[in-house]
């Protein structure tokens, strides 16, 4: 952020967008202007500056976001791949019901989750509930050395502080018999960016047959606000929201 500020910082880089086509100019702003109006006066990128990268030599030909679908999330997921641990994973999955019990995995023998696609489920807007951010656990992949050697999906959800393989917004969740919550560990999953896909290699009739089985795990709150949120709040594909 201090290197950003140094060659003009946020207004510059929105000026540059304006002048690149990548604004709407004249969306009126809080300010009473509209962004063009705002941005008119104030000064652009530094000249020779190298922190902002340019349109016309991007690092990669597409973002880092990479929205997935398969039959592991019907409903979508949300990748966060930046290309630098590839773009494609392969491995069994090791499954774990909340993020506490990955935390205690990682300090006791966390040389098995090597090679592994790890599973946090049961975290998301009806699971967790609130569909908490993953950052503990990508933290202590990272920290064990870990982060080119698995590949993390979660029904949770990721901040912007998270790096490594990391897949969240699988949906439907978990609390709702989506298909996270139905995998066992073993089950080999493909994740991969590029045909923006991730699928679990389960046939349709092994997994009805595990759905016929499953039951949901009690709820954990059983009354006021927060069981009032659990009951009406939708999948992450639609926006968590609570009003509809």
């Amino acid at each position: 952020m201090e290197d950003l500020h140094a060659v003009g910082g946020t207004p510059a880089v929105l000026k540059y967008m304006l002048e690149s086509g990548y604004l709407h100019g004249d969306c009126m702003t809080v300010t009473g202007k509209t962004m063009e109006e705002n941005l008119a006066e104030l000064p652009g990128l530094s000249p020779g500056q190298e922190v902002i990268g340019s349109f016309l030599s991007p690092i990669k030909p597409t973002g880092h976001i990479a929205i997935l679908n398969g039959n592991l999330c019907p409903e979508g997921a949300v990748g966060k791949i930046t290309g630098k641990e590839g773009t494609r994973f392969v491995g069994p999955a090791k499954c774990f019901d909340a993020e506490e019990d990955l935390m205690v995995a990682c300090q006791t023998d966390h040389e098995s989750l090597r090679g592994c696609v790890i599973v946090i489920r049961y975290e998301g807007p009806k699971g967790g509930p609130g569909m908490k951010e993953m950052l503990n656990p990508t933290s202590v992949i990272m920290g064990l050395g870990l982060g080119q050697e698995v590949a993390l999906i979660t029904d949770g959800r990721f901040s912007g502080g998270s790096h490594g393989f990391c897949v969240g917004h699988v949906a439907p969740e978990a609390q709702v018999g989506g298909p996270i919550g139905l995998v066992n560990d073993g089950d080999m999953i493909t994740i991969d960016a590029e045909s923006l896909e991730m699928a679990v290699d389960v046939s349709d009739e092994e997994m009805k047959a595990r759905r016929d089985a499953w039951t949901a795990p009690p709820l954990k709150y059983t009354r006021g606000t927060m069981h009032r949120y659990i009951k009406t709040v939708s999948s992450a594909k639609y926006g968590c929201v609570t009003d509809e």
